[in-house]
């Protein structure tokens, strides 16, 4: 499912129109891209959490060459899905 898809599903399951919908969308986008910017997280209960995880820096190589390669250490966003989320993937639809 790509942007336009997920935006015409969520004005029917809704009853918003799409450029409603896919104000709402942009909306939730932001703010979550904000508050992980922050290094906040956000908490949805039953479908997951939003995080900010710290990655070591470490040695690479470069696939090319072999020479090895410092990668610096950085945040990174992460997802963990919600117990609700979880059985709904498992059971193939909504729990």
């Amino acid at each position: 499912m790509n942007k336009v898809e997920l935006v015409a599903s969520m004005a029917e399951k809704s009853g918003l129109r799409k450029v409603e919908a896919e104000k709402a969308l942009d909306a939730f986008v932001a703010s979550v891209e904000e508050e992980l910017a922050n290094k906040g997280e956000i908490r949805l209960v039953g479908f997951g959490t939003f995080l900010i995880s710290r990655r070591a820096a470490s040695e690479g190589r470069n696939p090319k060459t072999g020479a090895p390669i410092s990668i610096p250490a950085r945040n990174i966003p992460k997802f963990r899905p919600g117990k609700q989320l979880r059985d709904a993937v498992e059971t193939g639809g909504t729990a």
